[in-house]
């Protein structure tokens, strides 16, 4: 693994696998909580083959340093963390792929960086956003950080078999077996401070509303049509950007690379296609909020 030092000094560990030189382009993957890089396996094994895959361990999680201080966990750090790892690369523009946690880092990578983002693949990014929601997700963030750190282990079975996560149970048994397994593995201490300050801690995106209207990025939101806790907010995402594209699978909860890898793969890649050829334009906003009842203008 190559490693990366982030501006506070703490190391980001990454996979940098795949060509380095040649037609193909990078590929940033950013992992969701309950994840790792271990997660983004299957992307890996197909993209590798013609793109350069970096893949870190956040902050908080082996083999990254994983500091004490809970004031050294949030999601302006991880962000730079991400911008980091593409520094300490050489890699100046990079398609990025986010699930949930690592989807929200690609948002602000592209907020705060947008000239090193050539694309972003958001998928199933979003939980707690809407506001209504938002104060009782920070405070149940909290309370299970909290009991995670007096237990001194990580509720791996319980997380696994939340109700958007037992699709891939359903579809795929030793995928969620392995999911599972690799949840224990997840150093408590830096999960608890993980939870608590960074998924916990960021603030909904809807605070982001004027800074993500105004971003060009093209971005595809992935949804599965089972994922309750982020439908809405992905639908605002798509409706509030106009560089956006949104796309949901249907019967699928959060795990959506893992429940079809090569269903995932083919998304991501048609996805880098479209853009590279041309054919992801920007939106005309005057469109948003059309309701189809009468025609869309009226020319006198």
């Amino acid at each position: 693994m190559a490693q990366a030092t982030a501006d506070d000094g703490t190391l980001i560990h990454y996979q940098d696998k795949g060509p380095t030189k040649g037609p193909g382009e990078t590929i940033l993957f950013l992992h969701e909580y309950g994840g790792d890089p271990r997660s983004w396996e299957p992307q890996v094994a197909a993209f590798a083959r013609t793109h350069r895959c970096l893949v870190p361990a956040t902050r908080g999680y082996l083999p990254s340093g994983i500091p004490g201080d809970a004031d050294a966990y949030s999601y302006e750090i991880v962000a730079e963390d991400a911008r980091a790892v593409l520094d300490d690369a050489g890699v100046e523009t990079a398609h990025v792929v986010g699930l949930s946690m690592g989807a929200y880092t690609g948002l602000m990578l592209s907020l705060r960086h947008p000239g090193r983002v050539a694309t972003l693949t958001a998928a199933s990014g979003g939980s707690g956003s809407h506001p209504e929601i938002n104060p009782a997700f920070r405070d149940e963030a909290a309370g299970l950080a909290d009991a995670m750190l007096a237990a001194g282990t990580f509720p791996a079975d319980d997380f696994a078999n939340g109700p958007t996560r037992l699709q891939l149970k359903r579809k795929d048994l030793p995928a969620w077996e392995k999911f599972r397994d690799e949840l224990a593995e997840h150093d408590v201490t830096g999960a608890a401070h993980v939870l608590r300050n960074i998924v916990g801690g960021r603030p909904s995106l809807y605070t982001f509303a004027d800074q993500l209207a105004a971003l060009t990025t093209p971005i595809l939101f992935l949804v599965g049509d089972e994922d309750d806790g982020v439908l809405d907010i992905n639908l605002w995402l798509k409706r509030t950007m106009p560089g956006a594209g949104m796309e949901m699978v249907p019967k699928s909860g959060h795990l959506l690379n893992l429940e079809d890898p090569a269903g995932f793969n083919a998304a991501v890649a048609h996805f880098h296609e479209t853009v590279a050829e041309g054919g992801w334009p920007l939106r005309d906003m005057s469109t948003v909020g059309f309701g189809g009842g009468a025609p869309a203008q009226v020319n006198e």
